[in-house]
Parts: C-alpha cells; structure tokens; sequence
C-alpha cells in the first residue's frame, strides 16, 4: 500500500495482513527461506514486527502462510485427455520441485523437522489444494465419458501426486525422470480411476 507524503496509512484486520503476508512472499521470491526475516518483511510491509507476531509466532509460521499463498493457484490443464491432462499436472509439479518454489519448500520441511502443525499445513496445501486441479480434470473426463463419476474422490485424485512425492523423498533428489511419471500415470493413476464404478461380476 502507498503511504503519500511518507506517512503511514493505518491498516487494520483483513487489509494489514494481507500485506504483510505479500510482503513476506516478495522476502521468499527474492532471497530463500534463510532470507526470511521478520524485520524484512515489517518494512515492506510499512507496519511493526509486533504486528506480524500477533499473527504468526515465528518465522517459520509466516514463511509457510506465505508459501502457501504463493502456491494456491495451480491451473488445470486441458489435452483433451484424462491421460494427457495427468501427465501434464505430474510434470508441472516435477518442474516446481526443482525450481526455486521446489527449494522454498524443501527449505520449509527442514526447518519444521518433526513439528507436526506446520508439517500438517505442508501437507496439507500439498494435499486438500493440490487435489482441486486433479478433481478439475478428472470432472472433464468423467464429462467427455472417459471415468465414472465414482472416479471424483479426493483420495483417488491425489494418487499420482503422492506417488511422485515418494520419488522424490525415496530418491533424495529434486526431480524425477519422465518416463517415472508415465509409468505413474500408465501403471497405477489411469486403471485405479477407470476402476472406479466398474461394474464386477459376482
């Protein structure tokens, strides 16, 4: 927010920490977790480290609500096929894990170690938020007639993802080969989800 003549604009509630919370995702985007101070982001953010306390109680607190403002928007492909869509969703994430975001959030889980709310939001913007572009494709495919609409189900959805996060953490590296994320989607995602709703005979 501008502050004309050099004064401070009072913000309260929603709109103050709305700002903080960009100004600690401009701190993330420009220097790293290790950058991450609560005093750089109180001058960005034209308010008092006083204000950021009341909060969040730590640094660590302010860098994930600021990650998980930065990632909340994943877009949802559209190939035109349950196939292609999977793999595309798969190697966007492959690319974000390797890129600078990917370090971010390597850097977030070191840091957290066995602290199990923080480890628990983690999860939970790489669980509930992550689902919602798989539930988006899965939706067009049960729509085209690919899947039943048993397919719809958050679990199901997040397979490939979950999958590829094992690869990472099984591999310790930040990315994964391609045709590891085929076979993902071939092997395992396409026949659990035109599984579903498949009618057995008894």
């Amino acid at each position: 927010m501008t502050q004309p003549g050099g004064g401070r604009t009072r913000r309260r509630g929603a709109a103050l920490e709305e700002a903080i919370l960009r100004a600690a995702v401009d701190e993330l985007t420009e220097s790293g977790y290790a950058g991450l101070t609560m005093d750089k982001v109180a001058l960005r953010a034209g308010t008092n480290k006083n204000a950021i306390y009341r909060r969040w109680p730590n640094r660590l607190a302010l860098g994930v609500a600021a990650y998980r403002l930065l990632t909340s928007a994943v877009s949802s492909p559209d190939t035109g096929s349950l196939r292609g869509d999977a793999l595309e969703l798969l190697r966007g994430a492959n690319r974000h894990w390797s890129s600078p975001l990917g370090a971010i959030l390597r850097d977030l889980l070191a840091a957290a170690g066995g602290a199990a709310e923080v480890l628990a939001q983690l999860q939970e913007q790489s669980g509930e938020a992550a689902a919602a572009p798989w539930l988006t494709v899965l939706g067009r495919a049960v729509a085209r007639g690919e899947v039943s609409p048993e397919a719809l189900h958050p679990r199901v959805a997040t397979v490939a993802i979950v999958l590829l996060r094992n690869e990472f953490v099984m591999r310790g590296v930040p990315t994964a080969p391609d045709d590891v994320l085929v076979e993902i989607v071939d092997e395992v995602y396409l026949p659990l989800v035109r599984g579903r709703g498949a009618v057995t005979s008894t």
